[in-house]
């Protein structure tokens, strides 16, 4: 989940009545469990319908993968993940107080240090370390109009992070110019929703 620049709200998360947002996981072991997410200007978690189809896509490859969600925001694809039983899943969060609600949310879930990695870090300059591991999976949604797209692919690519035949799992925004994406990556899955354009990717 990222956070749009130009200060967009979306409807894309309920807001409770403590005025906080939610997200909600829609299948596997927590199906129907509600998160607090950070109610913060901007945030832009990813819509159910959005979430439901790339899941879709996804659901061959999920059971015991190793996932990695950059630009985690409120996580709703990391636990989504979780949820329909991926191994392991590393959130990538900047912002402290999202990852302090991350955080609340990995413990609401009884989510253990052997299931889930929380850092709160630059999700660039995170990328730009020498691997602990390679991931199956790769969620990758950043704040629109940053130009963090291409670099955190290219470094995702270049630096080892993505074990072979990974899955890439992209969100952008529909006016941004075609993105060049790293060329052994072929698209396998593409579609629009509003202002949002997703990709699935198989790197080679």
């Amino acid at each position: 989940m990222a956070r749009l620049s130009s200060r967009k709200h979306s409807n894309q998360s309920n807001k409770s009545s403590n005025g906080s947002g939610q997200v909600r996981i829609i299948a596997g072991q927590w199906r129907g469990r509600k998160l607090k997410v950070l109610n913060s200007e901007g945030l832009r978690p990813t819509t159910d319908r959005v979430k439901e189809t790339v899941f879709n896509w996804l659901s061959p490859y999920l059971h015991n993968s190793h996932c990695l969600d950059l630009f985690a925001g409120s996580g709703s694809l990391g636990f989504e993940a979780l949820s329909r039983f991926a191994s392991f899943t590393t959130f990538i969060e900047k912002d402290a107080l999202a990852t302090k609600q991350l955080k609340a949310n990995l413990q609401l879930l009884n989510v253990s240090s052997e299931q889930a990695n929380l850092v709160n870090t630059d999700a660039l300059q995170w990328l730009k370390q020498r691997p602990s591991e390679a991931y199956d999976i790769v969620f990758i949604d950043p704040p629109f109009r940053c130009d963090l797209l291409i670099p955190s692919c290219d470094l995702l690519n270049q630096r080892g992070w993505l074990k072979p035949d990974a899955l890439v799992y992209i969100e952008f925004e529909n006016e941004a110019l075609e993105p060049q994406f790293p060329a052994n990556w072929t698209c396998i899955k593409s579609k629009q929703a509003g202002q949002v354009s997703y990709r699935l990717f198989q790197s080679s």
